[in-house]
């Protein structure tokens, strides 16, 4: 089938027919060539923009446990396994460095705050820690709070849910097919059951990706598949920047064209989610980054990830303004 038959053939099924892709379908359009993204990121944009409107979400994230965590995933330089890496272990919840924080994030007109915490799973005095900063920050902000602080039991889930934790991210970052290869200390069933249990106590469920770790195209397909079962509200986009001292640090960046594919791509497998720029976008699309706003994403995080610098914020909202595109709140389309 040729390129300008397989889009129109996914603009019917995505728009006319409102039915998902198969996964053969998304396979094919992992072979296109360079020459083709262009039509391809227009059609995502297409289906965001039907299934999803023009709005774009903003949030920003608070590193507030950094380094020393114990699992030893590849990619990240916060793992106390890797001695070479110069993150070392910092401070633990400070309340007045979250509320801080969240001030600031409020300032930029964004809805969501995310408290994120190096960690396998939280104790009770970190549940008990981030409840508190939860009430605070809705108490002084308005707004809406998530957290990230690894593999959650049920009753830890409750307990976050009941205490106003408006949504909850775990990655599976890649697919299950691959996970051993860069994850050894924990397995990739542990995320999808933490996965299951947070939409079960009714949290909604952000759960991402990261791209650029030496899996196949055919894994990344894999990786949708996984995602469409766990039923996010959000997906997260992350492109590896490889960090030092890590096992992945010498790894290249993901070409941008081949970045734009995969957010297109995203977008189509996953039509009604918010979809969100994540790590990675600055030095793997470079002067692309606008095109990704065209291309199927409709979120962003603003300003430092927890070990990287991200631009500055009002670059971004520079960015939205010129595209038209407004800011605000968004839920997954149900």
């Amino acid at each position: 089938m040729n390129p300008r038959t397989m889009l129109d053939s996914a603009r019917r099924a995505l728009l006319d027919e409102r039915r998902d892709l198969t996964r053969a379908e998304l396979t094919d359009f992992t072979r296109l060539s360079d020459e083709d993204v262009p039509a391809l990121a227009a059609l995502a944009h297409e289906v965001r923009v039907e299934r999803c409107g023009t709005t774009v979400e903003i949030e920003g994230i608070l590193s507030a446990k950094t380094g020393g965590c114990p699992e030893d995933c590849h990619f990240c330089s916060q793992s106390s396994k890797f001695e070479r890496s110069p993150v070392r272990a910092t401070g633990y919840l400070d309340l007045d460095e979250v509320l801080a924080a969240a001030r600031e994030t409020q300032k930029l007109g964004a809805s969501e705050f995310c408290i994120v915490m190096a960690l396998r799973g939280p104790d009770e005095r970190t549940i008990d820690r981030v409840v508190e900063a939860t009430k605070l920050v809705r108490d002084e902000t308005g707004l809406n709070v998530a957290a990230s602080l690894g593999i959650l039991t049920r009753p830890q889930a409750e307990r976050l849910a009941e205490g106003g934790v408006h949504r909850y991210n775990h990655n599976l970052e890649t697919a299950r097919s691959f996970f051993s290869r860069v994850v050894t200390t924990h397995t990739w069933e542990e995320r999808f059951d933490t996965c299951r249990i947070v939409l079960d106590v009714g949290m909604e469920l952000c759960c991402g990706a990261l791209i650029g770790m030496g899996e196949s195209d055919d894994q990344r397909v894999e990786l949708l598949e996984q995602l469409r079962e766990v039923e996010p509200a959000e997906v997260p986009i992350n492109f590896l920047n490889p960090r030092p001292g890590t096992p992945l640090g010498g790894r290249p960046l993901v070409e941008p064209l081949a970045a734009i594919k995969w957010i297109a791509l995203f977008r189509l497998a996953l039509p009604e989610v918010i979809l969100r720029y994540a790590g990675g976008r600055e030095v793997t699309l470079r002067e692309l980054q606008a095109m990704g706003l065209t291309s199927g994403i409709n979120a962003l995080i603003v300003g430092n990830y927890l070990t990287t610098l991200g631009r500055a914020p009002e670059e971004d909202l520079t960015m939205l303004n010129d595209l038209r595109m407004p800011i605000g709140a968004l839920s997954k389309v149900l």
